[in-house]
């Protein structure tokens, strides 16, 4: 190994002094920001909490202000309903403004079934509703007015019905009164029959006529008597004979002019013959009627009655031997 004392041709290293240290500088920065973001962070937490808080406000209110109206909106169509229900008057008044209402009733809704409303939309809900009462309200007026018309009517009807039921009890009285009085009439211009007189002949081949009173010598009966009436409407009236034979049998043949008529008390009875008469009130008109049965009477009481407007007005008998 070789020394030697003669300087290096390189310069030698001087020592250098110490070193700063910057780590304290660069943790305190560090720490700093570190203690800003967190302050940040509990910072916007904070704020983030406040603007929960008025956001979740804010939906309770909007909420409440939603339950509001529509609890409004219900009272105004339970108010229509009821309404509706109980006034008929009203539902053909709803019925002619239906339009109105509907359109009312279906912006509202519309309005309150909106998923995101804006104040702005409640504001026009509770505008509408408001609206919808108003209409209400008039309804009720013009109902008002309506029972207090329909009152009017009703108190009219009934006093035409009230008088109505007093004309048709006086016209029931009169045609009570009338129907008795022509019925008075009635049986007072039946016919009276007088000078009732009855005749048994035997007609001879000449044509000559000779009363007789042996039955087999008779061939006809001749009823005559007068009818009288100081009443009763001029025109024809029938006048019936009835003969009965000594058997009490009523002598009759439909081909010589018997036939039935009705009595006003002893209903339906055989005559023997008609006569038509024509009756002048306050006249006497002579009646003759004949009877020619074709074949022998019997001995015995011949019995003769007559009749006019149902009533029995004279009688008399012959007796033949």
């Amino acid at each position: 190994m070789t020394y030697s004392n003669y300087p290096s041709a390189s310069p030698q290293e001087t020592p250098s002094s110490p070193k700063k240290d910057n780590r304290s500088i660069i943790y305190g920065i560090l720490i700093t920001a570190l203690l800003g973001t967190w302050g940040y962070i509990i910072y916007d937490k904070s704020k983030t909490k406040e603007l929960t808080t008025l956001l979740q406000s804010q939906l309770s209110t909007s909420d409440s202000s939603k339950n509001a109206i529509q609890g409004e909106y219900n009272s105004a169509l339970q108010r229509l309903d009821e309404l509706t229900s109980m006034n008929s008057s009203l539902d053909s008044l709803v019925k002619t403004k239906n339009s109105e209402v509907e359109n009312l009733k279906s912006r509202i809704s519309g309005l309150l079934k909106k998923q995101n409303k804006t104040a702005a939309d409640l504001a026009e809900a509770k505008r509408l509703i408001t609206e919808l009462n108003g209409k209400i309200t008039g309804f009720v007026q013009e109902i008002e007015v309506l029972r207090g018309e329909n009152l009017q009517l009703k108190n009219e009807k009934q006093e035409l019905i009230t008088q109505k039921e007093t004309l048709i009890q006086e016209k029931e009285q009169t045609i009570q009164e009338k129907k008795a009085v022509e019925e008075k009439l009635d049986v007072a211009s039946t016919l009276n029959a007088s000078n009732i007189n009855i005749v048994t002949i035997d007609e001879r081949r000449s044509g000559k006529e000779v009363e007789k009173e042996r039955a087999k010598r008779v061939d006809k009966i001749r009823v005559t008597f007068d009818v009288f009436n100081r009443v009763g409407d001029e025109g024809t009236k029938d006048v019936y004979v009835i003969i009965t034979d000594p058997t009490g049998a009523v002598v009759s043949n439909e081909a010589l002019g018997s036939g039935r008529f009705t009595t006003r008390d002893e209903g339906e009875k055989i005559f023997t013959k008609k006569s038509s008469v024509n009756f002048s009130a306050g006249k006497s008109v002579p009646v003759a009627i004949e009877w020619k049965p074709g074949t022998k009477f019997v001995g015995g009481a011949y019995k003769v009655s007559i009749y006019n407007n149902g009533f029995k007005i004279g009688e008399g008998s012959k007796n033949l031997k």
